[in-house]
């Protein structure tokens, strides 16, 4: 504490700020421990790969506070902007010097996201139903096929298996498409802030296009008998639905407002035109 009180006192010394050094071993500890869940219902090897990179993010976190928490230092900038309102607050924002960017000033709530992962998730469903009716005249191909990548004695079974009625088929698929669907759907809620100008390309055909070159690179190892059966046209067809319909309900809820619209001066909060000389002295 001590420690990070004279380094607090000496930056302002000398026209700076000491803030928290920027660490992306948070991140990569999200990401291990994401890829062990994922290991659970796919493959082994995601799982082990998700615990080599927890090991090295713990280490690299706790270096990163331990003994003392590290700072960098950061200029103080003295900005007095002249008759800013909330209609151009974003540009405003957008194209300031800052060090530190404010945007998004509003965003979506969590249950924003789930809302449109439950409404993307149930949509995806009609097209990958529709393809094992129209090539394996069942229902229950798509959903077996989708629970084979979680049973390993699944694996060599013929497509008149996985036409078939199976309970616990069925339930390991609702488990995945659910946690998949609730997962994306937050995605989408941070996401689609940061584009605001196109949402509909946004989320129903750039992100379903990633997502899909993704798997076709990866799915090799996550799920082999879904890479050898997967028909990627109507995949493609199913992630442009989960995509637009998600995107869709989520860009309809009402957005909240972030730590970063709060931090503003109360002038910009309210949408008031102000003269530089009193938004100059507020911002002091």
């Amino acid at each position: 504490m001590i420690h990070a009180e004279k380094e607090r006192h000496a930056g302002h010394a000398d026209g700076s700020v000491q803030l928290p050094a920027p660490t992306v071993w948070p991140i990569v500890l999200a990401l291990g421990i994401s890829l062990i869940f994922v290991g659970m219902v796919t493959h082994w090897i995601m799982a082990v790969l998700g615990a080599l990179l927890i090991v090295p993010a713990i280490a690299g976190w706790f270096g990163q506070v331990l003994p003392h928490e590290r700072h960098v230092s950061v200029p103080i900038v003295d900005q007095r902007r002249t008759m800013i309102g909330m209609p151009t607050l974003r540009t405003e924002l957008a194209a300031g010097p800052t060090q530190r960017k404010l945007l998004p000033i509003e965003t979506f709530s969590i249950f924003a996201g789930i809302k449109g992962g439950i409404a993307g998730g149930t949509a995806m469903i009609v097209p990958a139903v529709a393809y094992g009716l129209l090539r394996y005249h069942s229902i229950w191909y798509a959903v077996n096929l989708l629970a084979a990548g979680g049973f390993v004695n699944w694996a060599g079974q013929s497509d008149a298996f996985l036409a078939q009625f199976h309970m616990l088929g069925l339930l390991a698929a609702i488990g995945i498409h659910t946690t998949a669907s609730l997962l994306i759907g937050l995605l989408y809620g941070a996401m689609l802030p940061m584009f605001p100008r196109k949402p509909i390309l946004t989320c129903g055909f750039i992100a379903p296009f990633l997502w899909t070159g993704l798997l076709y690179s990866a799915l090799g190892v996550i799920s082999p008998i879904l890479d050898q059966r997967i028909n990627w046209l109507w995949f493609a067809v199913s992630q442009i639905a989960f995509g637009l319909v998600a995107g869709f309900v989520v860009n309809l809820q009402v957005k909240v407002r972030t730590p970063q619209f709060r931090a503003l001066p109360f002038a910009i909060r309210a949408g008031l035109h102000t003269s530089a000389k009193d938004e100059g002295d507020e911002l002091q």
